[in-house]
């Protein structure tokens, strides 16, 4: 027998919306065969339909509570089928019932909030027949916390040594409209590097073919300190105030910026490409069996 795992069963929950151990079950005797178990579930009623491509929840909401003394926040995601759901008063009551539950729980990891929330999961689920997800969730804890969130799609969190909330709160919404893939130039990693070069000379390769060494290095290295600059938090123009950088903002407030969390609904998840045309040929082929 196939040892079931813990991302076997992440797959088959996503794909059937059932509970963590009715997966775990149905993964434990079909051997590990998510295809079967799926047909098995279906043929006991356990679920009305399972499609075999998956019910992929890459839509929904971000969620963000601060405390009130900003020294800490909690940030999650929660995902469903589409945005039509995520803006429904259930979905969002989920939301905002898990996003409570986890701050007073001081819960820094998603899996303790989803297995509180099982229970409530599923009767939405149940409710409004499609996959609702808790998908991922971060505790931050600092010296001076801002929370930032763009309408239901977007969440920042941002940490502060020194300075004050308005100024953790303006740093925390330009994260989310310039979306920095670093902190600074320090956690910009070699491979980073690297293959921005490898980008850069590729794109080039004409303009520079035939050019000295020293020429290429300079173009290169200009090519580089503006992928930094674009990147890096603290290097980007503030958006409030371009002719600031975001560092130099902090620092004359007498700040530092230690760090920032910036999830998007949906960031990282594959969504299944829909053949439309084949779907409603495939649905016209069903009506005339």
């Amino acid at each position: 027998m196939s040892q079931i795992s813990a991302a076997m069963v992440k797959e088959l929950r996503e794909r059937t919306g059932q509970g963590m151990m009715d997966c775990k079950k149905a993964l434990t005797a079909a051997g590990g065969d998510i295809e079967k178990a799926i047909d098995d579930m279906r043929a006991a009623g356990s679920i009305k339909a399972a499609k075999k491509a998956g019910n992929i929840a890459a839509e929904g909401a971000i969620g963000v509570k601060l405390a009130d003394d900003s020294k800490s926040a909690v940030i999650i995601e929660v995902n469903s089928q589409t945005d039509f759901l995520a803006l429904q008063e259930d979905f969002k009551g989920f939301v905002s019932d898990s996003l409570d539950k986890a701050f007073a729980a001081g819960y820094s990891e998603a899996a303790p909030l989803i297995a509180e929330q099982e229970t409530a999961r599923e009767a939405l689920v149940a409710k409004c027949g499609e996959n609702v997800n808790i998908r991922r969730l971060t505790r931050v804890e600092g010296d001076v916390v801002g929370a930032y969130l763009h309408g239901h799609r977007i969440g920042v969190v941002v940490t502060l040594k020194g300075g004050d909330a308005e100024l953790a709160k303006d740093i925390a919404m330009h994260v989310a409209a310039s979306n920095p893939q670093f902190l600074d130039a320090s956690q910009v990693s070699e491979e980073a590097v690297a293959k921005e070069k490898e980008i850069f000379l590729a794109l080039n390769a004409e303009k520079i073919a035939g050019k000295p060494d020293n020429i290429v290095e300079n173009m290169v290295k200009g090519r580089i300190n503006k992928f930094l600059s674009e990147a890096s938090l603290v290097e980007q123009a503030f958006i409030k105030d371009p002719e600031v950088k975001v560092g130099e903002l902090a620092k004359k407030a007498g700040a530092e910026i230690l760090s920032f969390v910036r999830y998007e609904v949906g960031e990282g998840i594959e969504r299944a490409e829909v053949d439309f045309a084949a779907e409603v040929a495939a649905q016209i082929a069903a009506t005339k069996q």
